[in-house]
């Protein structure tokens, strides 16, 4: 499995093709972050990507790994992100 890009290879690839310092571009991915954070709730979309929403799960029956014994799990509130269908397009090889 290959490894994944680190934040500081993405910050360098930003900077390199925007012409930007490395400082900047970090600057602006904090920035896009920090928004997603803050406007989830809404409904945040990054163009081309995908849309990061909060969606309310179920309460559900589980099984406890090491004894087996069923367990409840609780409803709760999750993260997602929805992929754009550019995107999946693009990765999977679609046209």
């Amino acid at each position: 499995m290959a490894k994944m890009i680190t934040k500081s290879q993405l910050v360098g690839r930003l900077a390199e093709k925007a012409k930007i310092t490395k400082v900047s571009a970090a600057a602006i991915l904090d920035e896009i972050a920090s928004l997603a954070a803050k406007e989830a709730k809404n409904g945040f979309v990054i163009p081309g990507i995908g849309k990061v929403v909060l969606v309310n799960r179920k309460a559900r029956m589980g099984r406890n790994p090491q004894t087996g014994q069923p367990l409840r799990i609780p409803a709760k509130r999750v993260v997602r992100i929805r992929i754009a269908k550019a995107l999946k397009d693009a990765v999977l090889g679609r046209k």
